[in-house]
């Protein structure tokens, strides 16, 4: 009975209601998890104002880039434990968790280290603000050495995900917001530790939820499927190899979408103060849009790599075609909310007049963003759970690359429609992956590949 709380089988049973309900805690989590984030921004925005703001913003885009590293690996390992489960390969399952738990957390401690030892010359590149300089600072060290922590909770929930479980990543994500939260109260808004409290806040709730998430699955660790055994975490050379070519493609794919940010978030700080705030404040509102909506995509990757793994193509297909059901409803939802109440969002974060001033420009460019994103919770989702990570990776790298830095250049500098322009170039570059996306799945060219399940 403990297994089945901790392992579903998608192969079979009635797609639409699976993957509504599969979607629906991933959902909530990808929501507090983007709130553990933005409770730093409001009560920052709260208790230092602006120069803070634009603190948060950037530094915590450097640590979003090491992070989405680290998850890349995670998710390739997700998808390996996904088609090894629809394959039945209980047994390789254990070994892929092993070696996974060990490569990331190592991944996370070389990162954190180069991120310390460059910090200046990082800040330096991104134009911070003189005024926001030290606070941004202090943020990106605090957070650099805790970064161990962040990769880790995000490991335990894609292995999770693989495994068909989205409660308990919520259950974990919960107890780092609820800790967050009161820290973040203590240390910023009692205290009067600034940008560094909200940090120190960030990084001890991310520490207590992956800790407690260790200890709850090795104490369930015979229904989680991995025995936790000191022989388990050598790492089998044929699942890092695995691993890493998987792996790679979307931690390419993650980082660098994460470094166009970082581009455009400098250009835009070549403005004003002003206008790196409005921009910190709204990526972090469509920050949580798009991460709700994104969950439908979560639940349906690892739903895909087990009838993948199963060879029941037919069932996967089915499966993204209730994926744009859901997220074409998600997404005419969110427009409305956006156009109605934007302002007002945005008023949550600042009471600086400019910031809303500039959120009304702001507002106007990102909309263009969400049809892209409703078409790749679907086809986006199909390639993951594929295991084509490298036909991912070229798509990423298009968008995040080529079209958002382009785009932004293009349409901000060359054109000179200024803080419009750089927002427009940024909402614009998503189509770079959901057009050709589409393409690929509708053309059927996907069925001859090799499924991963096969050479475990």
């Amino acid at each position: 009975m403990a297994t089945k709380t901790l392992r579903k089988d998608f192969t079979q049973g009635n797609i639409a209601r699976q993957l509504l309900l599969f979607s629906l805690p991933f959902m909530a989590s990808n929501a507090m998890q983007v709130l553990y984030s933005t409770i730093d921004m409001i009560i920052v925005g709260e208790f230092v104002g602006t120069p803070g703001l634009s603190a948060v913003s950037q530094s915590s885009q450097i640590v979003n880039f090491a992070t989405m590293v680290c998850l890349g690996f995670s998710n390739a390992g997700q998808v390996l434990i996904a088609q090894a489960l629809g394959a039945g390969k209980k047994k390789e399952m254990n070994d892929i968790m092993g070696t996974l738990f060990g490569f990331v957390l190592a991944l996370s401690l070389v990162l954190s280290g180069i991120i310390l030892v460059f910090r200046h010359p990082i800040l330096q590149a991104m134009n911070i603000p003189d005024e926001s300089y030290d606070m941004a600072m202090d943020y990106l060290v605090i957070c650099a050495l805790g970064l161990i922590f962040t990769a880790g909770y995000n490991m335990v929930s894609a292995v999770l995900r693989g495994m068909g479980d989205a409660k308990r990543p919520f259950l974990f994500i919960g107890i780092a917001s609820a800790v967050n939260l009161v820290l973040d109260l203590i240390f910023t808004g009692l205290l009067g530790w600034g940008v560094a409290g909200a940090a120190l806040a960030t990084i001890i709730g991310q520490g207590v939820s992956f800790i407690f998430s260790i200890f709850y699955l090795y104490r369930r660790r015979e229904s989680f499927g991995f025995d936790f055994k000191k022989q388990s975490f050598i790492p089998n050379l044929k699942y890092v190899g695995m691993i890493v070519k998987q792996g790679t493609p979307m931690a390419i794919q993650s980082g660098f979408i994460n470094l166009s940010m970082l581009t455009v978030n400098a250009l835009i700080n070549d403005i004003s103060v002003e206008a790196s705030a409005t921009f910190g404040v709204g990526v972090r509102i469509d920050d949580i849009v798009n991460k709700i909506s994104q969950g439908i995509q979560y639940a349906a990757m690892p739903m895909i790599s087990q009838n993948i793994g199963a060879g029941q193509q037919g069932r996967a297909k089915k499966i993204v075609h209730w994926a744009w059901v859901y997220s074409v409803a998600l997404t005419v939802f969110f427009m409305v909310l956006y156009v109605c109440f934007g302002k007002q969002l945005f008023m949550v974060f600042s009471d600086d007049p400019a910031v809303h001033q500039m959120s009304s420009t702001f507002i106007s460019a990102i909309l263009w963003m969400f049809p892209a994103f409703a078409v790749m919770r679907g086809s986006g989702a199909f390639i993951q759970g594929l295991g084509h990570a490298k036909l991912s990776m070229v798509l990423a790298l298009l968008d995040g690359v080529v079209l958002r830095i382009g785009l932004s250049w293009l349409f901000g500098i060359v054109l000179g429609w200024g803080f419009y322009g750089f927002v427009l170039g940024y909402g614009l570059a998503p189509y770079g992956y959901a057009i050709p996306s589409l393409v690929y799945f509708l053309s059927g060219v996907w069925k001859k590949r090799k499924t991963l399940a096969e050479e475990m």
